[in-house]
């Protein structure tokens, strides 16, 4: 249970450290500049990091036999830092490459994502590994994920137009502004919905229906967007590792077939609790976002 869960939660780091597709897609949706958005998601990543190995630290000290020492020969610690040095210093480059032209202004996120296929492209041409199948399988999939995103969005732009048209963001805004506290009303409500709503929608159909919706009311009751950006992106990150349809559960276990589902949901339900601590830990220190955002500006 500690392999699958920590597998399942690593993988989905991504999704809240830049460059992350969550963040991108909030910062087109609620008008935030993608490059202040990845410098607020550095130190809540960083504590959901230093969460996950607190809590391994912990269960491996207490419980020896869940993480047992491997019993390697020094030829092995070579052959390791070899493997290191050639597989993952390349990608770990073309990535710091990536988000420096977006931290400091030289490039926008699509040139970014440019910079970074045709890095990818020469990194997969030096290795000896392009050929014409693997390109054309790419860009298939790029298509194919390109038009699925394309009609999600159609169909939420259509939704939003018919709940704008009938009045629904006016009642909203009307219902937590008379509310006391309403702001804080609203962020609890929207911070549940999400996580309710996370269990069997994928992110990008909350982002493109649901965040809409929400976004135009918190700016109105002067809820700080960076901080309300991170807050969403922490939350669908929770979406990834939830059952019944977390996409993590799923990836792993087509890939370790020999684990049931059952020991797969009791590994995540740890990592889970760790990541709502680290929401909480977010939503009560705005500063926890904030800060980074307000250094790099002065």
């Amino acid at each position: 249970t500690l392999a699958s869960g920590t597998v399942a939660a690593s993988g989905t780091l991504g999704q809240i450290m830049p460059p992350s597709i969550i963040l991108i897609l909030l910062g087109d949706i609620m008008g935030v500049p993608v490059g202040d958005l990845f410098l607020a998601a550095v130190i809540p990543s960083l504590l959901l990091v230093g969460a996950y190995l607190v809590y391994i630290i912990v269960i491996a000290w207490r419980h020896p036999d869940y993480a047992p020492a491997i019993v390697t020969h020094p030829s092995y610690h070579h052959s390791l830092l070899r493997d290191i040095f050639t597989s993952l210093l390349p990608p770990l480059l073309l990535i710091v490459t990536v988000l420096g032209a977006i931290f400091f202004g030289i490039a926008s996120p699509t040139e970014s994502a440019a910079i970074g296929a045709l890095g990818a492209i020469v990194m997969a041409l030096l290795s000896g590994q392009l050929n014409l199948k693997q390109l054309n399988h790419a860009m298939q999939k790029t298509t194919r994920l390109t038009s699925m995103v394309f009609l999600i969005l159609i169909g939420a732009t259509a939704f939003g137009l018919v709940f704008v048209g009938m009045g629904g963001d006016k009642l909203m805004l009307a219902f937590f502004s008379e509310m006391p506290g309403g702001e804080w009303r609203f962020l609890l409500f929207s911070l549940l919905l999400i996580f309710l709503l996370g269990f069997f929608l994928d992110f990008i159909e909350i982002c493109f229906i649901i965040i809409p919706i929400l976004a135009p009311i918190a700016l109105h009751l002067s809820i700080n967007p960076l901080w309300f950006a991170i807050l969403i992106a922490l939350n669908l990150q929770t979406s990834f590792l939830t059952p019944p349809f977390g996409f993590s559960l799923f990836y792993l276990k087509s890939s370790a077939k020999q684990l049931s589902l059952a020991t797969i949901y009791r590994g995540v339900v740890p990592f889970i609790t760790i990541q709502l601590v680290v929401l909480s830990l977010v939503f009560f220190f705005p500063s926890t976002t904030l800060w980074l955002v307000q250094w790099g500006t002065h």
